[in-house]
């Protein structure tokens, strides 16, 4: 990519911001071995906003309570419309707890979206307060 290119990108980057419900299922959890074990949930969530859709996601994690350091991984398809646009596409999460402190990555696959949502790239974050799930999503789609 040249850097033209990616100079146009930065210049049409949008940001959108809104809700989602969550509704999660637990799953037994895997045995890593010496006793330790990650857990797995599935969570279906209903996005509102410019982001209207439905995401299913698959987690696994680990969390030390007593130290309150952990992390998890999950992957996650979101189908809806992105500001009137309809397909799908694919999130990757990748976070850690250190002793209390939270890093977040959630990112767009690459060339992960279908229908309108072709050529998406972009992050998102999510903070939870006072029980509800926000996010705020930084992303370029060249069709807007």
């Amino acid at each position: 990519m040249t850097q033209k290119h990616l100079e146009q990108q930065k210049q049409q980057k949008q940001q959108i911001k809104g809700i989602f419900d969550i509704v999660s299922t637990p799953h037994p959890a895997l045995e890593l071995g010496d006793g330790v074990q990650a857990g797995r949930m599935t969570f279906n969530k209903q996005y509102k906003g410019e982001l209207e859709g439905r995401g299913l996601t698959e987690m696994m994690g680990y969390m030390s309570m007593a130290l309150k350091s952990g992390g998890y991984v999950a992957l996650e398809r979101i189908v809806g419309k992105l500001m009137g646009k309809e397909g799908s596409f694919l999130l990757q999460h990748s976070s850690t707890m250190t002793r209390g402190e939270p890093s977040q990555s959630v990112s767009v696959i690459p060339d992960s979206g279908t229908g309108g949502l072709v050529g998406l790239t972009g992050s998102m974050r999510i903070d939870v307060i006072d029980r509800v799930h926000h996010y705020t999503f930084d992303f370029y789609l060249p069709s807007l």
